[in-house]
């Protein structure tokens, strides 16, 4: 395929939006919750649920912030999407190509979702306003999120 060519097909896309990526994480997230949450009251007991503290041991540490990031990259890398993605048909490419983003890509936009969430979760909110729907994240990283069929209703 030639430059123009990909550059229009691209351009042609039609972009996820804000709410149906919101949607989609809260999926991702009630999934992982549903996934991790039986092993850390298991551990725990029920006083995980009520406690105070911040951190509560090796086994919290790595199914709190290990597991998710590894579970959504590694699904990225492979179905290039996460289940709440592929719910709604939702597939990440590479902004240049079209492509499939490479493994450093997507831990770099992994990594991303932190700067877009810091300054009051301004950079998720900008995939409202974005004419490519791309959230920082998505910028930094070079990826857009879009949807994978036509909509059913225009």
């Amino acid at each position: 395929m030639s430059q123009t060519a990909m550059a229009n097909s691209i351009d042609n896309l039609v972009y996820a939006g804000f709410w149906v990526r919101v949607g989609a994480a809260l999926i991702d997230t009630i999934l992982l919750l549903l996934l991790i949450g039986p092993v850390l009251t298991l551990v725990y007991g029920q006083a995980y649920w009520t406690s105070e503290a911040a951190y509560h041991g090796a086994v919290d540490g790595v199914l709190n912030w290990l597991v998710p990031p590894l579970v959504v990259i590694v699904f990225w890398y492979y179905k290039s999407a996460t289940p709440g993605k592929m719910i709604f048909d939702l597939k990440i490419i590479d902004a240049e190509t079209g492509g499939k983003p490479g493994k450093g890509q997507l831990i770099g936009r992994y990594l991303a979702y932190y700067v877009s969430a810091i300054p009051l979760l301004l950079g998720i909110i900008w995939v409202g306003i974005d004419k490519r729907k791309q959230g920082w994240h998505d910028k930094l990283a070079g990826t857009l999120v879009i949807k994978q069929e036509d909509p059913p209703f225009d």
